[in-house]
């Protein structure tokens, strides 16, 4: 009796760390659009006393981000809670708690706070150019605090990626511009998002260099958890708690759990998994192709046709993806080569000392 042929696997058991970070940024460029799209259905449910003037849109901006996390810390919880066990946390070092702690205060709490103050003080367009700050300050600090090794066109792509977001902004016209923007002027709300830029920077360049080894429950509930309750403190301080009267509503829960589960669980994971097995300069280049996944979205999701001048900038964006591809794959193949030379001559040395050789 012979055993019945296995069927073929129709998906492929190792997802290399580029394709997580890339899926990630998918779903990360997509939140914006998708955050908008809740909110405009929130505004046909509003909340609150119709005759006092009181109506409230349960799915504000501050409800998102608290009740989504939430949201997303219980389905982290019920996928990775068995990570949370005796053994595995003994074997994490103070060294190592300290750091969770740091990326959860800057990437969890004080970024999104940054980036959610600096949305009610200036545009968004303002936003997503000073935002554009993160991923050259991110490969910057990986070439001087982790030493990593960098090709000429990855920085090349890194720059060529900065100024087609300038461009974006730069070249509309001139009312949408000053609509949109209120002015290329650097006002407070732009400082806030650079210091929220930094922020983000930061907790990749910790991630990397000290949590490559952490299991993605441990780091994704703790992250989740520490960076939920911050930053509900720090809503509470900087807009009382009447921001959060509808926290309790069903209607916001329901389409919080959409939310948190698939921008929060699901992209956060894939950028974790990512980053444990890419280099900090590939996330970079990634992380640049964040504002043409974002006009994807938004025409795909709410039906904005991208200007002229996203054309423009988002091709440009695109040419420096492909110069930092390109430059990522010669220091790859460099490095092989290297590699392949140090393998014979460590070979041939050893037949040398055996006596192999020189007879």
């Amino acid at each position: 009796m012979t055993r019945p042929k296995r069927l073929p696997r129709l998906i492929p058991i190792k997802i290399s760390g580029q394709t997580y970070l890339w899926l990630a940024m998918l779903i990360f460029g997509a939140s914006s659009a998708v955050t908008r799209k809740l909110t405009e259905i929130g505004a046909q449910h509003f909340m609150g006393d119709a005759y006092g003037g009181k109506l409230r849109n349960p799915i504000s901006l501050c409800n998102v981000l608290f009740v989504g996390n939430l949201c997303a810390l219980i389905l982290l919880i019920l996928i990775y809670g068995r990570q949370w066990n005796k053994t595995t946390l003994k074997q994490l070092s103070q060294k190592d708690w300290v750091s969770l702690t740091a990326v959860a205060i800057l990437s969890g709490a004080l970024a999104p706070g940054l980036i959610f103050q600096a949305l009610a003080l200036t545009g968004v367009n303002n936003i997503i150019l000073v935002g554009r700050l993160e991923p050259p300050l991110t490969l910057a600090l990986s070439i001087w605090l982790l030493s990593e090794r960098v090709h000429l066109w990855e920085i090349a792509g890194a720059i060529a990626a900065f100024v087609g977001v300038i461009l974006t902004i730069i070249l509309q016209p001139p009312q949408e511009a000053m609509m949109n923007m209120g002015g290329l002027s650097l006002g407070i709300g732009e400082l806030l998002a650079v210091a929220g830029s930094v922020a983000i920077s930061a907790s990749t360049i910790i991630s990397k260099k000290q949590l490559s080894q952490i299991p993605v429950g441990i780091y994704s509930i703790f992250r989740t958890a520490i960076g939920t309750v911050i930053f509900f403190f720090i809503a509470l301080i900087l807009y009382g708690k009447e921001h959060f009267a509808d926290v309790l509503s069903p209607f916001l829960w329901q389409w919080m759990f959409l939310y948190g589960g698939l921008i929060v669980v699901v992209g956060q994971s894939f950028w974790i998994k990512g980053l444990k097995t890419s280099t900090v300069s590939m996330a970079s280049l990634v992380g640049s192709f964040g504002p043409i996944a974002g006009i994807l979205a938004a025409y795909l999701i709410l039906g904005e046709v991208p200007t002229l001048a996203q054309y423009i900038g988002g091709s440009l964006i695109l040419v420096g993806i492909i110069l930092s591809h390109l430059g990522i794959r010669r220091k790859t193949h460099s490095k092989i080569a290297s590699a392949k030379v140090n393998s014979m001559q460590t070979q041939q040395q050893v037949e040398t000392n055996m006596g192999f050789k020189g007879i």
